[in-house]
């Protein structure tokens, strides 16, 4: 049998016709009102969105003024970020040589303790369990993520559902 032999070229005609029948075939049903209580439900949901206040709809309904002010503020507030975490990293460097204070000294002292224990333990473990922490870790971050999701699902969900029978 070759590829592209002329055998498929009628399973896909008969599959073209069934398609077209079964489009035909739906298309001829009557359309089906919804239930009421479905239709009044979501009549009111629709009303209870709308009548939110612009700051608890989504992004897209804000004022373009309260849009730009949030993303101004946004931008701000991360550029002070990076200017803090700068003149932090700047100040700790030279935290040794500018202080006398015994605990600020003490402080130095231990977080060099710390990057040298770091050290040593990274050289001494094997590469084996890194890789099997890492995969240990997301597995049971997956697990975490599935039981959240759950319990969310059955008390938030079916708590919210229940108020609106």
């Amino acid at each position: 049998m070759r590829i592209g032999s002329s055998e498929s070229e009628p399973s896909l005609e008969a599959e073209r016709r069934l398609e077209q029948l079964i489009d035909r075939t739906l298309a001829d049903l009557p359309l089906r009102r919804a239930p009421s209580t479905l239709e009044a439900r979501v009549f009111d949901e629709i009303e209870r969105r709308a009548a939110l206040p612009w700051w608890r709809q989504g992004f897209g309904c804000w004022p373009q003024i309260a849009r730009a002010v949030f993303l101004a503020a946004c931008a701000a507030l991360c550029a002070a970020a990076i200017l803090a975490g700068a003149w932090a990293l700047g100040r700790i460097g030279r935290a040794g040589e500018m202080l006398t204070d015994s605990w600020v000294r003490g402080l130095l002292t231990l977080e060099g303790a710390a990057r040298e224990t770091a050290g040593s333990l990274a050289r001494i473990v094997p590469l084996e369990w890194v890789y099997e922490g890492l995969i240990l870790s997301a597995v049971l971050y997956a697990c975490l993520f599935g039981v959240s999701a759950a319990a969310y699902r059955m008390l938030y969900l079916k708590s919210e559902l229940a108020g609106r029978s």
